[in-house]
Formats: C-alpha cells, sequence, structure tokens
C-alpha cells in the first residue's frame, strides 16, 4: 500500500488551499430603485431587468 515517508508541512498544504476561500457576491445598484441585486438578474425591487419591466411590481397589482 502506498504511504506517504513523510508529513506534509502546513505551508505546503496551505498553498494547495490557496484558493478555497470564501469570496464575496458580487452585487450591482439598480439603475430604477438603486437596490442592490445580483447581476443578471431581474431586480427583486422593481422588477426591472436591462432597462424594461420583466416582472411588475407588487403596487401595481
Amino acid at each position: 500500500m502506498a504511504v506517504p515517508k513523510r508529513k506534509h508541512s502546513n505551508s505546503r498544504s496551505g498553498k494547495r488551499r490557496a484558493h478555497d476561500g470564501l469570496r464575496a457576491k458580487a452585487l450591482k445598484i439598480c439603475p430604477k430603485c438603486s437596490t442592490a441585486h445580483p447581476p443578471h438578474v431581474v431586480c427583486p425591487n422593481c422588477g426591472y431587468y436591462m432597462s424594461r419591466v420583466v416582472v411588475p411590481a407588487a403596487e401595481d397589482n
């Protein structure tokens, strides 16, 4: 059975795990209502996407 002869050092393990950290979610500001939401997603507040109404707002119903 293959068994490592020596222990991997902490720095070697850390180099391997250098890209495993969490990143903050990308957010953009809606030009209509100034609400932050993910890019390429309809604004949950006003229903606009790419400068046009995609989902009617709740107050329109």
